[in-house]
């Protein structure tokens, strides 16, 4: 094998690498700004620079207008305003969101606002959310939202009547 065939293979394994890392999780703490729903907040990095939005993965909380919306906001807001969380970065969406899974003093922030059915366990499609389970039990317990029959899912809320943000 000739040097200049091993480097570039060198550096096509570098490039993988990195492009792998780029590709999963990263992981950093900060403290939440602010709360602007049910499932985003702003998350200010402990090692500096600015706030980052954080759609919060795993969860469809009501929108801000739509029932039960301001309640879910406000739940999220007395569980994580002002305190330090681990960010578990994704990727980000379609509005520049960072999808991250947040945890304060080990507790899976996501878990919690469903159980407490403050939110919707995810799903797409036909995959399982990552929170059927707490939502089972918070349906079997009438938690929340949970409690008025005739709640609607945030997306077919959207689809029938728009976004609340204009």
């Amino acid at each position: 094998m000739t040097l200049t065939f091993q480097l570039w293979r060198v550096n096509r394994l570098a490039a993988w690498v990195c492009g792998w890392l780029s590709m999963t999780a990263w992981a950093w703490s900060g403290v939440v700004t602010h709360v602007s729903d049910g499932d985003t907040v702003w998350v200010q990095p402990m090692q500096g620079g600015e706030a980052q939005k954080i759609r919060v993965l795993g969860i469809d909380a009501p929108e801000i207008c739509q029932a039960w919306g301001p309640q879910a906001r406000d739940a999220l807001q007395s569980l994580v305003q002002d305190q330090t969380v681990e960010v578990q970065g994704r990727h980000r969406d379609t509005y520049g969101r960072l999808l991250a899974q947040l945890t304060r003093q080990g507790h899976d922030v996501g878990a919690w606002m469903v159980l407490q059915g403050h939110a919707w366990s995810y799903r797409y499609k036909r995959q399982a959310g990552l929170y059927d389970a707490q939502q089972i039990q918070a349906q079997s317990h009438r938690q929340g939202l949970f409690a008025d029959g005739r709640a609607v899912l945030p997306r077919a809320f959207r689809k029938r009547f728009g976004s609340c943000h204009p």
